[in-house]
């Protein structure tokens, strides 16, 4: 047996009876961020704090062992005297009993590929900027309802960990399905591709396809190609554009980025966007395992971070899609489509997903692609 450390400060300090109402503690580990968790204090959370990884690693295993209840969340500086938090994440997701817990990293001195690392590797959120204190509460609740983390039900070390957090299994119909179309599709349209690939080289420098990392089914990070088809780091320009943000509406903000005649676009992206061909090379996605031919649309991380709230969850449970029901629902009112309405769709879809839903929804994708694109 561990024996406990002979002090943690333990926050807050109020009476008995305040006390008695705080059920949700959060393990902090670091200095830089503490304000943080004392502004959660508001919200009914109680903390303990700890300087480093190793101490909080030696109290988590000691909690485990001594059947004690476990955080409901780990909040951790990104750098402390041991290093960065990547080594220690990955010493936790071996256990699986602590990988259900949600892990929060706040890093002001954060670089976009450190996040994009973090993201990959499993940790849940890596902030670089402040969050007010509900929004933080907010994505705590969700985590941990999502990773299906509670005090009284937990797993058993040998049990897999599948059994406790919802995930899709894509049905073996559909795989097949997948597999034959977008093999066939890439023999017979390569081509295409090659026309396609010389006309975008003739405008404008840079590379063919442009590929960036989405998440998918169950939050699932992946390469995503497509042809590219605006200028080149178009991605550094989204800030000084959000304000036309086609979803957010009139001084608004929205968790979907789409902007109507979008200055970034390219002549030939123009015209591969108006008839979709930009989307062909998800076909390799979709032999490769990472889509479906049919599901709902992977997001950019930037956009998936946003997704905090519960009920839109369940829109990464299904397969990440080329097509799906929102598109081929309100292809051409893309003006008018508010983001809870794709989210809604989303979800429907998620609901509903089977191989005979699926054929129904490409079957309305061909009429769908000859109508004007403005979303």
């Amino acid at each position: 047996m561990i024996h406990a450390e002979k002090k943690i400060t333990y926050y807050p300090k109020k009476s008995e009876k305040v006390m008695q109402t705080i059920q949700r503690e959060i393990l902090y580990i670091g200095t830089k961020e503490k304000s943080v968790c004392q502004q959660l204090v508001d919200l009914r959370y109680s903390y303990f704090s700890v300087p480093n990884f190793s101490k909080a690693f030696y109290w988590l295993e000691n909690q485990l062992l001594s059947g004690s209840e476990l955080p409901v969340a780990i909040i951790s500086d990104f750098i402390l005297e041991e290093g960065n938090v990547f080594a220690f994440y990955n010493k936790i997701k071996l256990n699986p009993v602590l990988r259900l817990i949600p892990f929060i990293v706040m890093a002001q001195e954060g670089t976009r590929q450190d996040k994009i690392k973090s993201l990959k590797i499993g940790i849940d959120d890596f902030y670089m900027d402040s969050i007010a204190a509900q929004d933080l509460s907010d994505r705590i609740q969700f985590l941990h309802s999502f990773k299906k983390l509670t005090a009284d039900v937990r797993p058993k070390p040998h049990v897999s960990l599948s059994q406790f957090m919802p995930v899709f299994r894509m049905p073996l119909i559909k795989r097949l399905f997948d597999i034959v179309i977008s093999s066939v599709g890439l023999i017979v349209l390569g081509p295409l591709f090659l026309v396609l690939a010389v006309l975008i080289k003739l405008e404008s420098r840079g590379p063919v396809f442009y590929v960036s990392k989405r998440a998918g089914t169950g939050y699932k990070i992946f390469n995503f190609y497509k042809f590219r088809s605006m200028k080149i780091d178009a991605d550094k320009e989204i800030k000084d554009l959000k304000h036309l943000n086609q979803y957010a509406g009139k001084g608004g903000d929205s968790s979907f980025m789409k902007i109507e005649n979008d200055p970034r676009i390219t002549k030939i992206g123009n015209f591969m966007r108006n008839t979709s061909l930009d989307e062909l090379p998800q076909l390799i996605n979709v032999l490769m395992g990472n889509m479906s031919l049919v599901g709902n649309r992977p997001l950019p991380l930037y956009e998936a971070e946003q997704l905090t709230r519960d009920q839109w969850a369940k829109r990464f449970l299904a397969p990440a899609g080329i097509t799906g029901l929102w598109q081929v629902t309100k292809r051409g009112k893309g003006g008018e489509m508010l983001e809870e309405e794709r989210m809604e769709l989303d979800i429907v879809y998620a609901e509903k997903s089977s191989f005979l839903f699926d054929l129904i929804i490409i079957l309305k994708t061909i009429p769908a692609l000859f109508q004007e694109k403005t979303s």
